[in-house]
């Protein structure tokens, strides 16, 4: 594609997103039927935990503490770097940095992670029904280019395909709810798949590793603060939306998957089948066309996580390219579309680097691609969230003025701050949940070091940005605002030239 057909702008679109588009966007990167077909299914193998479901819910309250200062610190912070502005703000500049080395490693991590698992489930599609045998990495390299090419479309756009394929695969999350709950195993309906004597019991460190896992994306709308139509609560209202629908619907969904099976042969079926337990069911009493529509809807769900975390990443590289702390090119968008195209392009580089990197070494796409990549990201979206967390509450304290009560100021992120960091404890003492029997034994160390060393540039980059850039390091987390961002929506309270707190 020439540089005409994309010529550049410094600045995203405002006004494009509603609080529906938002939803669409945060819920499609969580992937409902991608959860219940791999990730509900792998928690009950891994784990053997018959009240995993209930986790959903516990995760759920945890995710909503979080939401409350994210919320409330949206309202003053529209920056498409999202996490590294409210670190910026929140904690200090060079911190700032070091948040947005870690969104880049994570959510280039679960992106590219998933192009090995459509690849897997997508070729076994085309070979079982169309007897069309080719190499993971051709079908990865055919949603790949689908992908690239939406990232550099309108963002409005994307967000229509992403509620349709949202919308279609609810439907077929359902019809397997319906499907389980009418015909229970043994006949009658247990709830012991929600019991909390059962979640609080052997595996319960694997389910919430994998639970955690489960919810990532959620959090993703404040990415796209600048291009909402009405900042101060759109995104606030999306995350909310967002934390209840997931929580529910997959607690309710994997307590469906024990009743389809029984509880306690719930581990059996999931390691036998993997996600065949849910197709399974579909066939055998909702016809095998139905099943064979879920099949597909489960590949447009990882497609659409794909363009998701795409977006997302895009945006990431656009905001740090703006204010300079990565190359400036990087910070334009499309004239006539709003995209950031300059970064959509360099996430679609690196992810061709990569997946073609383990197609040569011949990796599994499933067993190390997608596990491998989907624990780093974990990792490195529980530690931003709690990095997040406190942040809001460095925030508030240096800005004293302001409609928020002291449970969106100190209480409700105090409490997500210490939730999560437990949670993260968990996530990586508990990380060989997520990797095969037959992985190297340093991978369980070395995959979540990924995360820490990306921290640990980042703050050596803000360290050098400085010493040898100190205009650079004073915008830091401040592009929205340099470029004119309507202040009087998302700074109601008067202030001068810059409304945030200055942090070093």
């Amino acid at each position: 594609m020439s540089a005409d057909e994309f010529p550049l702008d410094s600045g995203l679109r405002r006004g494009r997103l509603g609080t529906a588009h938002l939803v669409f966007f945060t819920v499609a990167a969580s992937a409902p039927l991608t959860v219940l077909g791999g990730g509900v299914t792998t928690m009950y193998a891994v784990s053997g935990n018959v009240g995993a479901a209930l986790s959903y819910l516990l995760l759920a309250v945890v995710l909503g503490l979080f939401a409350v200062g994210y919320a409330a610190m949206s309202k003053y912070v529209a920056n498409a770097g999202a996490f590294y502005a409210y670190i910026a703000n929140g904690i200090g500049r060079s911190a700032g940095v070091a948040g947005s080395f870690i969104a880049l490693a994570a959510y280039n991590a679960i992106q590219i992670g998933l192009y090995g698992l459509f690849g897997a489930i997508f070729g076994d599609f085309m070979a079982t029904k169309f007897s069309v045998e080719l190499d993971w990495w051709v079908w990865a390299l055919v949603s790949w280019a689908v992908v690239g090419v939406l990232g550099l479309l309108q963002v409005d756009l994307n967000a229509t395909v992403l509620a349709i394929l949202l919308v279609l695969e609810c439907v077929a999350v359902v019809i397997f709810d319906v499907v389980a709950l009418g015909n229970p195993a043994g006949g009658s309906i247990t709830l012991d798949g929600l019991a909390p004597g059962n979640l609080f019991a052997a595996g319960l460190g694997a389910v919430l590793a994998l639970g955690i896992a489960s919810f990532t994306g959620f959090e993703s709308g404040a990415i796209y603060s600048e291009e909402v139509k009405d900042p101060r609560t759109t995104v606030a209202r999306a995350t909310y939306i967002t934390v209840a629908f997931t929580g529910l619907f997959y607690a309710f969904s994997a307590w469906a998957l024990t009743v389809s099976t029984g509880p306690q042969n719930a581990q059996a079926a999931s390691a036998e089948a993997g996600p065949g337990v849910i197709f399974g069911a579909l066939a055998e009493h909702a016809g095998t066309t139905v099943a064979d529509i879920a099949n597909v809807l489960f590949i447009t769900s990882v497609l659409a996580a794909l363009l998701s975390f795409h977006n997302g990443v895009a945006r990431y590289l656009f905001a740090l390219g703006r204010e300079r702390v990565l190359p400036a090119f990087l910070g334009r968008a499309g004239r006539r579309t709003g995209a950031p195209v300059s970064g959509s392009l360099t996430q679609s580089v690196l992810a061709v680097v990569v997946v073609l990197a383990f197609a040569w070494a011949g990796r599994d796409p499933i067993i190390d691609l997608f596990t491998w990549f989907s624990g780093v990201s974990a990792v490195g979206v529980v530690l931003l969230m709690t990095l997040t967390s406190a942040a809001v509450v460095g925030y508030f304290r240096s800005r004293r003025s302001g409609p928020e009560t002291a449970w969106q100021r100190v209480v409700a992120p105090v409490a997500a701050t210490v939730s999560l960091l437990l949670i993260l404890v968990v996530l990586v003492v508990n990380f060989d949940a997520l990797l095969t029997p037959d992985t190297p034994p340093a991978l369980r160390w070395l995959l979540p070091a990924i995360v820490l060393l990306a921290a640990a540039v980042g703050l050596a980059w803000g360290a050098v940005l400085r010493a040898n850039h100190p205009e650079v390091y004073a915008g830091i987390g401040r592009g929205a605002i340099e470029e004119g961002l309507p202040e009087p929506s998302l700074h109601p309270t008067p202030a001068p030239a810059h409304p945030y707190p200055a942090r070093r």
